[in-house]
């Protein structure tokens, strides 16, 4: 089976709501399986079953809801074995589930909130990519995109925990990409200010300032991240592996 032809295996984490929503939804409007993977069953299973009703009929889609906290190494496990279990192989590994929580200050940033932060945001995709790679590398190959941040190469003081992780999030993707090559890519995407959930949480001074930064004077709609995503797992970019593409309206200056 190649790129872009329906009825890949496609796993999402963080799948359930925001960017990864999204992502899940392109998927399975193009026919595929897609399996829905956050920390909360239920929000999993319910879009799982609104993806078979709405493209099931039309497409031919699947979808299943599975919990998985990606900040737990045998959760993780748990998720790509019941993946192979479920379909017999992995074709497409989105890691987009990550967090960033705030902080009062650096001095006040506890043991356990770091520790969560790069669980979720470092510790688990190196897992899920591992083994969903060597799945990949048994099979007919795959692709997998690690969903990084801006904040890798434009770090802020009210996120390093998050920043570093992202950065040694960008650091692995460039490993992998040659473990595991040449059958399956290995690429990044870092998002800028997007429009989600969690942005309700931004203040209008917050918003105003993400939107002054960027090039297009603007924060990103969350469909705006599925052209790049579907670019990185599909046939055009079949020589494009090892590379971290920005999708921030032209908000980081840094090179990448």
């Amino acid at each position: 089976m190649t790129a872009d032809q329906p009825g890949r295996v496609v796993v999402v984490t963080g799948g359930s709501r925001g960017l990864g929503r999204e992502m899940c939804r392109s998927f399975a409007a193009d026919g595929h399986r897609v399996v829905v993977a956050s920390r909360k069953a239920e929000a999993c299973e319910k879009l799982a079953a609104e993806l078979r009703s709405e493209f099931g009929p039309t497409t031919g889609a699947e979808a299943v809801g599975v919990a998985c906290h990606v900040g737990r190494w045998q959760d993780c496990d748990a998720l790509i074995d019941r993946v192979l279990a479920e379909y017999g192989r992995i074709d497409v590994l989105i890691n987009n589930a990550g967090m960033s929580p705030l902080y009062p200050s650096l001095g006040e940033i506890s043991e356990e909130l770091f520790d969560k932060v790069f669980g979720v945001n470092l510790k688990g995709p190196f897992r899920l990519a591992v083994r969903a790679g060597e799945a990949m590398q048994a099979g007919d190959g795959g692709q997998i995109v690690n969903v990084s941040s801006i904040a890798a190469v434009v770090p802020a003081v009210g996120e390093l925990p998050y920043a570093a992780a992202k950065s040694a999030l960008n650091t692995i993707t460039l490993g992998l990409a040659r473990a595991f090559g040449p059958t399956v890519r290995v690429n990044a995407v870092m998002p800028g200010m997007f429009r989600t959930d969690i942005s309700l949480a931004w203040d209008e001074e917050m918003l105003e300032h993400g939107s002054a930064d960027a090039a297009l004077k603007r924060i990103g709609e969350p469909h705006e991240i599925v052209g790049a995503i579907r670019y990185l797992t599909g046939e055009g970019s079949s020589f494009t592996t090892g590379s971290i593409l920005k999708v921030d309206g032209g908000m980081a200056w840094s090179p990448a």
